[in-house]
């Protein structure tokens, strides 16, 4: 089921829904044999993530998460490429400084170097880094994503 959201002025979703969710997009390849990961910092904190955000109208779960890896890492690919990966748990805090308990539902997608852009919409608010899985899982603050990235 994919859950529409009406936002806010601040774009943050209004909803009393406890099934509130995100998609996301674990964007990998393989280097000198071992699976490296893109992350990117979040706009706020600066902290590592994996692109994410608000399912789309109009667009699928994964279809949504390849929107967002486009706009915050520029990574251009076929939704139909993404591959559910998992899910983690994490709490986003909201502009007007509530906190609202979040279920990201991952895609997984395999990139070739033609599928990354150094030109994309956040470019300037963001920082991007391919690093090793387990570096990654000892970069990332939810445990539910280290331990997903753990497995790769």
């Amino acid at each position: 089921m994919t859950r529409q959201f009406s936002p806010t002025r601040d774009g943050d979703p209004v909803s009393s829904a406890s099934d509130l969710f995100q998609v996301g997009a674990l964007c990998w390849r393989k280097r000198k044999g071992q699976t490296e990961v893109l992350l990117v910092t979040s706009r706020d904190t600066g902290r590592w993530v994996v692109p994410k955000g608000w399912p789309m109208k109009g667009r699928s779960a994964a279809g949504s998460a390849m929107q967002e890896a486009w706009e915050e890492a520029g990574v251009r690919v076929d939704p139909a490429e993404g591959r559910p990966a998992g899910m983690f748990d994490y709490t986003k805090q909201l502009k007007d400084g509530r906190k609202l308990p979040l279920t990201v539902h991952l895609f997984s997608v395999r990139l070739r170097k033609s599928d990354l852009h150094d030109r994309f919409p956040e470019a300037k608010e963001r920082k991007r880094v391919w690093m090793t899985a387990r570096k990654a899982a000892s970069k990332v603050e939810e445990p539910g994503l280290r331990k997903i990235l753990r497995r790769l």
